[in-house]
């Protein structure tokens, strides 16, 4: 016991200090199985929303048939970074997952960088969904209920509800997330069935498998749009420190949710094309843009089904939006563990165990930007320049662009990891997984940028084409300015970034 202090300490098996204090330092260990991890990754990826928004809108603005063709290729590029990834998993069990591997690979430095790109990154995709999860809601509520409600106060409840549940116990959360998940996979399965068994004037094409049909000036910016879908797989290691067999569960959840993500993707988007035909699905998709799926459905599964469907849609967004508020808590209290936050971000609730003060800062950043996006919105609903469109579309975006980042940085940590403990054998086909899918990424982050005007709906000479990017740019440098910082002022802290609670075995050892 330390002389005056209120609590006992004692180690912990993960490494942590079982006191009350040491409880803050810690997630609660034990509260994930395989079932309920991979139902908290999958919630990210928010399937009903990727089929009805982001492939019509792939298929309208890019032209390229050959959409289910993308999402294989991609599902093959993310297996083999997963590979790496899942190996790095076993290693390091840490709730900054992403800034954590980079670090034990590249160092505190490109460490902290990545943290604070994790953090922007996580909030961007998180808070963009309340843009339109606002506005279907306001729909909703227009056509159903004949009120006249503005998107800003649904958002503004969900923020509420979303940062009340983010203080529960994370099995709570997996629940949730997974009543809601399961219910939108079953309704976009049955409407690929519909497709399948009533097709169009084409009949069952396989033409948009062709490889013939990924050729043109948008596959690139396609890339984009679709390995957006994928967003989610990868944060699984962020609950490494919440399941009771981290190096078994974290690496098969990764697995399961790529290739489940992968095969789910591309049968929903041949699905559509098959719906319309492959020759009809870009006009058609062009025509009806967001509402391609709900016009399939209607004329095969009936207006009730696509009346479900709709709130189904909305409900899809919200399991998304604490799927993402809980990454974010989960970096913030890394973060504030290890020094690149204040210290308060490092506790967690002591009842549900939850990083309660990180959940805060989610919901108060989510708040603020709402209100001032609802401040600025002066235009009629449905028009193409209202803010609210463009939360969604511009925090997408710059949430997509970070993570893509990340992801190829934490490629080649992987690498620069092994390779220090001289990788062999099955370690050295890893490391040229992984070589290869850092290599592939930085490409498609390449493209995310060149393009980036036309994936927030910008023109080719508008600022957002580099203010927006340069969003993450910034986030990297502020990073990586106070990780340089940090290595010459305050060596200790500095050696923590990464550690997680094996840092806290040394304040024990150093503690009088």
């Amino acid at each position: 016991m330390t002389t005056g202090s209120s609590s006992t300490s004692t180690a912990t098996p993960g490494g942590g200090i079982s006191t009350f204090k040491g409880e803050e330092r810690a997630l609660r260990a034990d509260r994930l199985g395989t079932g309920g991890l991979l139902l908290s990754v999958l919630a990210a990826t928010a399937p009903l929303m990727v089929v009805a928004g982001v492939m019509p809108t792939t298929y309208a603005v890019m032209g390229i048939v050959g959409q289910p063709l993308l999402f294989v290729v991609l599902g093959v590029v993310l297996i083999l970074f997963s590979v790496g990834y899942a190996e790095m998993s076993r290693h390091v069990h840490n709730a900054g997952a992403f800034y954590a591997y980079i670090s034990r690979g590249l160092g505190g430095t490109a460490g902290a960088s990545a943290a604070m790109v994790a953090l922007v990154a996580y909030n961007a995709l998180q808070v963009g969904i309340y843009g339109i999860f606002g506005f279907e809601v306001s729909g909703l509520l227009a056509t159903y209920a004949d009120l006249d409600v503005a998107w800003w106060i649904p958002a503004l409840l969900a923020v509420l509800a979303v940062g009340t549940l983010g203080w529960l116990k994370i099995d709570v959360n997996a629940r949730v997330l997974g009543v809601l998940l399961l219910i939108e996979v079953a309704l976009v399965v049955v409407f690929d069935i519909a497709a399948v068994a009533d097709p169009g004037a084409e009949g069952l094409s396989l033409h948009a498998f062709n490889p013939d049909t990924l050729t043109g000036a948008g596959v690139g910016t396609a890339l984009c749009f679709c390995i957006a879908a994928f967003l989610g797989f990868e944060q699984a290691p962020v609950y490494a420190e919440e399941t009771s067999r981290p190096h078994v569960l974290v690496p098969r959840v990764m697995f399961l949710a790529v290739a489940g993500v992968a095969v789910f993707f591309a049968l929903s988007s041949w699905a559509l094309t098959v719906a319309t035909g492959p020759s009809k699905i870009v006009g058609t998709a062009q025509e009806q843009s967001a509402g391609l799926l709900f016009f399939l459905t209607e004329s095969r599964l009936g207006g009730t089904f696509t009346d479900v469907l709709h709130v189904l849609f909305v409900t899809g967004m919200f399991a998304a939006l604490l799927s993402f508020h809980n990454v974010v808590a989960r970096y913030a209290f890394a973060m504030g563990r290890e020094g690149l936050l204040p210290a308060a971000f490092g506790r967690t609730s002591g009842t549900s165990g939850a990083p309660g003060t990180g959940s805060l800062l989610q919901t108060a950043v989510s708040a603020v930007v709402v209100i001032g996006f609802a401040i600025a919105d002066d235009k009629p609903a449905g028009d193409p320049t209202e803010p609210v469109l463009h939360l969604f579309t511009w925090g997408g975006n710059i949430g997509a662009l970070g993570v893509i980042v990340l992801m190829a940085a934490a490629s080649f940590s992987v690498v620069a990891f092994f390779a220090r403990r001289g990788a062999a054998g099955p370690q050295g086909v890893r490391l040229a997984t992984s070589v290869l899918a850092g290599v592939a990424l930085l490409v498609i982050a390449g493209y995310t940028v060149k393009d980036f005007d036309v994936l927030v709906g910008a023109g080719p000479d508008s600022s957002l084409s580099w203010v927006l990017p340069g969003i993450i740019g910034l986030a990297a440098a502020g990073g990586l300015v106070q990780g340089l910082l940090l290595r010459s002022r305050a060596p200790e802290r500095h050696a923590r970034i990464g550690q997680g609670n094996e840092a806290f075995q040394l304040d024990k050892a150093a503690s009088p």
